[in-house]
């Protein structure tokens, strides 16, 4: 008993002399090998299955079967700017419409055919992922110019957290709050500038209900977005597959003879 108490008091000063870039990293480190560590960095696809809601002004106006297929690039160089990712958003049972995600652009895809949105949802849609705490654990820590700083502790949600503030080189930060017991992200949020109204808005995530996939990835079955304090979106997941074959290349493209349709 002596012996314990002698090393928590020298590990004391030890803890205490941690920065706060230090102890920021430190936490990130740590989430990383809680969601799967080297299985989690080479996460190829993702398939994820369940109810999603959304919601205008705290009001369900949207409910569907939703099946999200995620693939990520390898080659992208740059992903400070640049997605590496694709995204096929798939609605109803037949998964028969949905929307498709490219690095570039966004489509509407239905049985009428395949028609772009318009520029400025796709815009939303990339910076909401580069912004993204599991897209940047997964695709832009190598990235230089990373600070991770912790900004101290607080109970969110009747969960000890430790909340660290990750900032890039274009100085854009995400906070993320990490849960002390599982290590892993309870929420996250940033703000960003619409750019027709120049409002500033708050975009908030929360991550409930962490499983293990079946490959070693852990990840939240339970997604909810809110903007400025109101819900907007949320999925609650029955399924999350890794490194599905059904999340193959070509699902990411337009069928050659689907018909494009004009912008709305």
């Amino acid at each position: 008993m002596t012996r314990i108490l002698l090393a928590v008091l020298l590990a004391a000063p030890l803890l205490g002399a941690e920065t706060a870039e230090q102890r920021g990293k430190r936490v990130v480190d740590e989430c990383l090998q809680a969601l799967g560590g080297d299985r989690y960095l080479n996460m190829q696809s993702r398939v994820e299955t369940g109810r999603a809601y959304s919601f205008y002004r705290e009001r369900l106006t949207g409910l569907s079967i939703a099946t999200i297929y995620t693939r990520y690039d390898s080659g992208v160089t740059d992903t400070a700017h640049n997605l590496a990712q694709h995204e096929r958003d798939n609605y109803d049972k037949k998964q028969d419409y949905g929307v498709l995600f490219t690095d570039q652009e966004a489509w509407d895809v239905t049985y009428r055919g395949a028609r772009p949105l318009p520029a400025d949802r796709f815009a939303r849609y990339k910076e909401t992922t580069l912004r993204d705490v599991f897209y940047i654990l997964r695709v832009r820590l190598h990235e230089p110019g990373w600070i991770f700083e912790s900004k101290g502790s607080d109970v969110i949600e009747n969960r000890p957290v430790d909340i660290v503030d990750l900032t890039d080189a274009d100085n854009l930060t995400t906070t993320v709050d990490f849960d002390q017991i599982t290590k892993l992200p309870v929420r996250q949020a940033f703000f960003r500038r619409d750019p027709v109204t120049k409002d500033r808005n708050e975009e908030v995530t929360h991550f409930t209900k962490y499983r293990d996939t079946g490959d070693g990835v852990q990840w939240p079955f339970a997604i909810e977005r809110g903007r400025n304090g109101e819900k907007i979106y949320e999925i609650f997941s029955t399924s999350v597959e890794v490194n599905n074959k059904k999340a193959a290349a070509d699902l990411f493209q337009l069928p050659s003879a689907i018909k494009l349709l004009k912008p709305e």
